[in-house]
């Protein structure tokens, strides 16, 4: 796909703006909405938050070198430096994005889901890579202003896109999909992460409907055939719907699957274009459908089955979620301390339990947040699954609503004693471990407010 140049004219009518002062040939190297960490050359986007005005920092970053500022209030520069004015410059940063999304005519794949988003970004845009220049948003870039930074980076010539799209409130999806009004959508689930800022789990699942809205009959939907929320929506979608799944009539079907927990999976999968046989160095029977779903938008976009089956042996976890490391002592330490929702923990815990090891299972489980008023049940649901796991030493750290975890664990047969309960991760580190010997296999699992982290670099730290 071709290079998109970003100049101060091309600016100004992607977004509206008025040229207040500078050289409309002028040519920006990079965006930036961050006065930190812009790079010389760079446009300068000043967006208003709620704890941070962007206008504030124009100076800083026109010292930093900066070539111009985009505003919506006084922006006043020395020197040669373009001046763009809007009316609101979050507007501007998102139609600035989409028209660099449609002057590359590169393809977009976005990818939404309760859990999961971004390990089935990452292992689609890998195998696409096998014969496209992908571009794929870096970490959680995922939201109204992480989107449109990551689609901008179109103009640099990638043939396709893959992104994710986040979401905690109706309407955000929406947005997302104005913005990067992609070719090929993938809805991976309907879980319970965020589920406090919604009546029900179905209203959660029709703000991910929104993920259908815009289409063409020319666009694609990859979905979940396995998830009974998804296809149920699904059957309204304007295009065309190819899905993923164990189910008898899924498109693109996995079966022989062999589980070895944190140890990876291997399955046979039926596609239109043959059988693939794929090894999966994946955590957990659940990653499984993030990697069918990987491979039903590959198969679309006409990549070789062999190649597909290469790349996803070579797909390995992404930091924080579910990176397995054997320490020094003989621990094996799975890391999944970057976020957590019920749905995804239990698939953990499943994982836990379906690994061989020599040593004891432990969990070391946060509070989830953002759960609303079934927060305890949640909480509580999940450390009955802890239980019956087959965990030997369970750890909860958090609120009183992790109390849930205690309780739940406890009603389910797990002895008082092999139960520790700390209000926060930084005091349960040292104790952890204390607790932890060799062979062991430990699970440390939470939402990112609870810093379950701190447990997981403290065992790196005495193992």
């Amino acid at each position: 796909m071709s290079a998109v140049l970003l100049t101060a004219a091309m600016v100004a009518e992607a977004t509206g703006a008025r040229l207040v002062a500078g050289a409309p040939d002028r040519v920006f190297d990079d965006v930036s909405t961050d006065s930190r960490a812009i790079a010389a050359g760079a446009l300068f986007i000043a967006l208003r938050g709620e704890r941070f005005d962007g206008h504030a920092f124009v100076a800083d970053a026109i010292r930093r070198g900066a070539a111009g500022v985009l505003g919506d209030g006084p922006v006043d520069v020395a020197g040669g430096a373009v001046v763009l004015h809007v009316s609101d410059t979050l507007a501007a940063l998102q139609s600035l994005a989409r028209a660099i999304r449609r002057a590359s005519g590169a393809r977009v794949v976005a990818i939404t889901g309760s859990a999961g988003k971004t390990t089935t970004k990452e292992v689609t845009a890998d195998v696409l890579a096998t014969r496209y220049r992908v571009l794929r948003n870096r970490g959680n870039l995922n939201n109204h202003i992480g989107l449109p930074l990551s689609l901008i980076e179109l103009r640099r010539g990638a043939d396709v896109a893959v992104v994710e799209l986040g979401m905690n409130h109706a309407g955000e999806i929406r947005t997302l999909v104005g913005i990067a009004e992609p070719d090929v959508r993938v809805w991976i689930n309907v879980g319970d992460a965020h589920l406090g800022h919604f009546a029900s789990r179905d209203a959660l699942a029709a703000a991910k409907a929104e993920i259908l809205e815009q289409a063409g009959p020319e666009t694609l939907l990859v979905a979940n055939a396995d998830d009974v929320r998804v296809m149920t929506r699904a059957r309204t979608f304007a295009g065309r719907t190819v899905t993923f799944g164990e189910a008898p009539a899924a498109d693109v079907r996995a079966s022989a699957v062999v589980d070895r927990g944190f140890d990876g999976t291997s399955a046979e999968v039926a596609t239109r274009a043959g059988v693939l046989h794929l090894t999966i160095a994946l955590p957990g029977r659940a990653q499984v459908h993030n990697v069918l779903a990987a491979v039903a938008v590959a198969i679309e976009l006409d990549v070789e089955p062999a190649a597909i089956e290469t790349a996803v042996a070579a797909i390995e976890p992404v930091g924080r979620r579910g990176v397995v490391t054997t320490l020094a002592s003989g621990t094996r330490l799975v890391d999944d301390s970057y976020n957590a929702s019920p749905s995804a923990l239990g698939a953990r815990l499943q994982a836990l339990a379906a690994t061989d090891t020599r040593g004891r299972r432990i969990a070391v489980i946060g509070e989830m947040l953002e759960l609303g008023e079934a927060s305890y049940v949640l909480h509580a649901s999940c450390g009955r699954a802890a239980a019956e796991a087959g965990v030997d030493e369970l750890v909860v750290i958090g609120g009183p609503v992790a109390d849930g975890l205690v309780d739940g664990a406890r009603a389910a047969g797990l002895p008082a004693a092999r139960i520790h309960r700390f209000a926060d991760s930084a005091s349960a580190a040292a104790v952890v471990a204390s607790i932890v010997g060799a062979d062991d296999l430990v699970l440390v699992k939470g939402s990112r407010g609870t810093r379950t982290d701190l447990v997981s670099e403290r065992l790196r730290e005495v193992a």
